[in-house]
């Protein structure tokens, strides 16, 4: 009898150290989250030339008017995950980003981004399902708005190239629900593009969130909201 359990045992800790060194093995190196938006996606975004328009404002001109976002544009969230005891990230995105910029002189007077929530879409169709269904219920509120409530004084025309950065205070409708938000964020123009990067701090909470941990998959009650923004002008 001692035998038998013995062998059982064994085999027990065999099978639970081979699904282990699988889901490390998956989440770490045949499928690791993506890597959380940066300066590199900054610059990319304004020196592609599938982005830049055809006709690009002098430095004479200045940067008033208002400016559009643009296909380009990537919004998405983060959230720490622990799965079968291996820490990892759930990264979901979308390109579906509706905003502007209005600016005055070197003044960001306004500014106001929506995002399609319904379509964001990570590397799980599971995880997805769940975001849209019983954590975020796209079905009712579909998408999530960032409006600027404080105008940002950036002191000069910034160089092209040349990366700034402010403090954005406004406030954040998810899962409708508005709360008042303050970040900070790295802009850069180039090549007639308007690049904005940043993101937002999310507790679940103050957003009528439900903390999207289950059987398999548990999750802090925070996440991020991660942006990168691309406006021409209209």
């Amino acid at each position: 009898m001692l035998k038998i359990l013995i062998r059982i045992a064994v085999s027990v800790v065999v099978v639970v150290g081979l699904v282990y060194g699988g889901i490390l093995m998956y989440t770490k190196v045949i499928n690791p989250p993506e890597d959380k938006l940066n300066e590199d996606d900054l610059s990319a975004i304004v020196s592609d030339s599938s982005t830049a328009p055809s006709s690009v404002p002098t430095p004479d001109a200045g940067i008033t008017g208002t400016w559009l976002a643009t296909s380009e544009s990537t919004v998405g969230y983060r959230v720490k995950e622990v799965l079968g005891g291996v820490d990892t990230e759930g990264v979901g995105r979308t390109n579906q980003v509706n905003g502007s910029l209005t600016i005055q002189d070197t003044t960001v007077l306004s500014t106001v981004f929506e995002i399609d929530v319904a379509s964001i879409k990570s590397d799980s169709s599971k995880r997805d399902s769940q975001f849209s269904g019983n954590i975020m219920d796209t079905a009712t509120y579909p998408t999530a708005t960032f409006r600027l409530l404080t105008p940002i004084d950036l002191g000069a025309i910034p160089a092209d190239d040349q990366n700034i950065s402010a403090t954005a205070q406004g406030e954040l409708t998810l899962h409708g629900v508005t709360q008042p938000v303050s970040f900070e964020v790295t802009a850069k123009i180039a090549n007639g593009i308007i690049g904005v990067l940043g993101s937002i701090d999310i507790t679940f909470a103050d957003y009528g969130i439900a903390n999207p941990s289950n059987a398999f998959v548990t999750t802090g009650d925070t996440g991020l909201l991660e942006f990168v923004l691309a406006f021409q002008k209209g």
